[in-house]
This record gives structure tokens, sequence and C-alpha cells, in this order.
């Protein structure tokens, strides 16, 4: 297959800006689409956008489905009404010219797992298709999720580390991990 020449950028959605210490899936990432396409640029090439394991790398990552939770952006959770003004009242100060992971994940996590609480209680129209996505993604999404949760619990630990049920994934200690995370 022949592709016509063309030029663009390389650039992982973290490195640019961002009001919240860490580029997203925002406002900005619009604006550098608008830009690219008037620099008469057509390709833009990105590392992997999954979540990210150890040393906060795209190439250390914990699935090979799954959307790094970071890259999703704040500000539309905020114009949703799913995130509101009070919620960012103790945002810590994010150097402006790199990311500062140790920070940003806790805070950035802590705000997204209030986003879902608010966003699972409630019953419209996103939550149909959120369910939708949960039964397209049945082949990962459960053992993922388990997987993540385990490791929460674990305080981040490898998963060799674990209680020895789990690390083997013997089927009452995973049964009872689902029931308990």
């Amino acid at each position: 297959m022949k592709f016509p020449r063309s030029s663009g950028i390389l650039l992982h959605p973290t490195c640019l800006p961002g009001p919240h210490g860490i580029g997203e899936f925002g406002s900005d990432a619009f604006a550098f689409v608008d830009f690219l396409r008037d620099a008469g640029q057509k390709l833009w090439q990105v590392l992997p956008l999954n979540p990210t394991g150890y040393g906060d790398s795209p190439f250390q990552s914990f699935s090979a489905h799954a959307g790094n939770p970071l890259l999703i952006s704040l500000e539309k959770l905020r114009e949703q009404g799913i995130l509101e003004p009070s919620d960012f009242c103790n945002e810590p100060a994010f150097p402006e010219d790199h990311v500062e992971f140790g920070i940003v994940i806790p805070w950035k996590t802590s705000l997204l797992k209030k986003a879902a609480q608010r966003f699972l209680s409630d019953n419209g129209k996103g939550k149909q298709a959120f369910d939708e996505f949960c039964v397209a993604n049945a082949g990962w999404l459960p053992e993922f999720a388990l997987f993540m949760a385990c490791k929460e619990e674990q305080g981040g630990a490898a998963w060799n580390r674990w209680a020895p049920e789990i690390a083997n994934r013997q089927p009452a200690a995973l049964a009872a991990a689902r029931d308990r995370l």
C-alpha cells in the first residue's frame, strides 16, 4: 500500500500544556490538533495511551486495552457537571515546564474517583453508554479492574508480592477479592 508523502509530529498528550499538571484530552489537545491542521501537518503520532506502570512510562503498561485515566479532561468533567468547582479547591501548585507525576497522580486520581462515584450514581444516558461499553469489553475489562483494585489494595506492590492466594489466582481468593473490592 502506498501512502502519499506527509509530515507530522510525535508528541504524547501528557506533554501538552494542561491546567492540572499534565496534558490531557481537553481544550489544549483540541487546540493542538487545530494548530497541526493550520500548519499543514497530517499526522499526530503518539506513544502508547495505556495506563502507565513502573516509572510512569507509557511502555510499561498494566493493560494493552485500557486507556490512561490521567488523559481524562477534568475540565470536560466540570463542564458536564460531573465535577464541581469546589472539587478543585485543594489543587496543588503544579510546575509549568514538566509533569510531576508524584503530585499529579494522587490528586487527579482522587478527583477521577469522585467523578466516577457521581457518574455511576446517575442513571442517565451516560450510564447506559457506560454499561454498553462494559458489556462490549467483557473479555478484558473485569480482569483488568480486579487486577488494578488488588494492586491498589496492596499499596501498589508488584503482583508477585501479593498474598499467594491472590497472586496464584486461586478461585476462592479471587471471588473474595471481587466481592470485597
